[in-house]
């Protein structure tokens, strides 16, 4: 990832495409380095404290962005909401998903859950 602060990024769930999956046959270690396509979707689960909070609303957000990861869902269990990132016309455009109402994804359209679902394995 872009960005003074990261490193390398270790994202709870990464889903590629299938030119990021075929760019890592025959590799050793499964890393999406930046000369490979970037993910399509990557999903973050908030971990408690307000470091955390900082890296995944705004840091993260800022370097998957710079990536160009079409959807970042970052899963809120303080709050118990999920914050689907789409990526629309250059930016992200966030939709905050509450209670019983499936997720809309772009990348999965046959996604089904809701954010309550989604909140209830943790």
């Amino acid at each position: 990832m872009s960005g003074r602060r990261a490193k390398v990024r270790l994202p709870d769930l990464t889903v590629l495409s299938e030119q990021g999956y075929t760019a890592l046959a025959g590799r050793t270690r499964n890393i999406v380095t930046h000369e490979m396509p970037p993910p399509v979707l990557v999903v973050e689960i908030v971990s408690p404290g307000a470091e955390n909070r900082d890296q995944d609303y705004r840091y993260k957000r800022t370097e998957y962005a710079a990536r160009g990861i079409a959807e970042y869902w970052i899963i809120d269990p303080e709050t118990q909401q999920v914050t689907m990132c789409l990526w629309v016309n250059g930016q992200y455009e966030d939709t905050v998903c509450t209670g019983d109402t499936p997720l809309r994804s772009t990348i999965v359209p046959e996604f089904g859950l809701s954010a309550a679902q989604i909140l209830a394995f943790g």
